[in-house]
């Protein structure tokens, strides 16, 4: 009971002198600014209805897009399949239709950062 008693007590000072000194090191220099939220290309202090851009949305949907169909291709040539033409069937037609939507993008001017 003892021994309790005089961790609690040892806890308690401990908890005490990290309050301190966190009360007494930090700069108290509040700012607009500083406690606004961060997010990334975004000023946080301008209007909050700005439009947002399109080319930036359509370029991280094709991220996603290309990202999701390379996790699929991956891990096909880690697996051992019985019917070695019909894998390799199957991995072309995937990759013909990423060619082909890649190219779709591309003849539509979508890959295009700023027009």
């Amino acid at each position: 009971m003892k021994i309790m008693l005089s961790t609690l007590i040892m806890v308690m000072i401990v908890n005490m002198v990290f309050l301190l000194t966190t009360k007494i090191s930090k700069k108290t220099k509040m700012n607009r600014e500083k406690n606004s939220p961060f997010e990334c290309g975004f000023s946080p202090m301008s209007s909050p209805r700005k439009p947002f851009s399109i080319q930036f949305f359509l370029m991280a949907t094709m991220f996603l897009i290309f990202d999701i169909e390379i996790s699929i291709i991956l891990p096909m040539t880690s697996t051992k399949m019985v019917n070695m033409q019909e894998w390799m069937i199957s991995s072309t037609v995937i990759v013909m239709i990423l060619i082909a939507g890649l190219l779709h993008e591309w003849k539509n001017n979508m890959l295009e950062w700023t027009k």
